[in-house]
């Protein structure tokens, strides 16, 4: 597949995902919406996906200024 096939897969699968929500009432779109864990469905408290929890920001800010360890 090309790059542009890639992008085109992309905003198909936005679409669908935006045109499945638009068939919601406003009250179960609010619902599926919300950050729930994928495994009970308990509410997650936030989107803390892509966070990592062992990243020093203090450390990767120091090393950005060309600090030393």
């Amino acid at each position: 597949m090309t790059d542009r096939d890639f992008l085109w897969c992309a905003l198909n699968l936005m679409l669908d995902d935006e045109e499945a929500l638009d068939a919601l009432c406003p009250s179960c779109r609010a619902e599926a919406q919300e950050a729930r864990c994928p495994v009970c469905g308990t509410l997650t408290g936030g989107d803390w996906a892509g966070v990592n929890q062992g990243f020093d920001e203090a450390r990767f800010q120091r090393l950005r200024r060309g600090g030393t360890e």
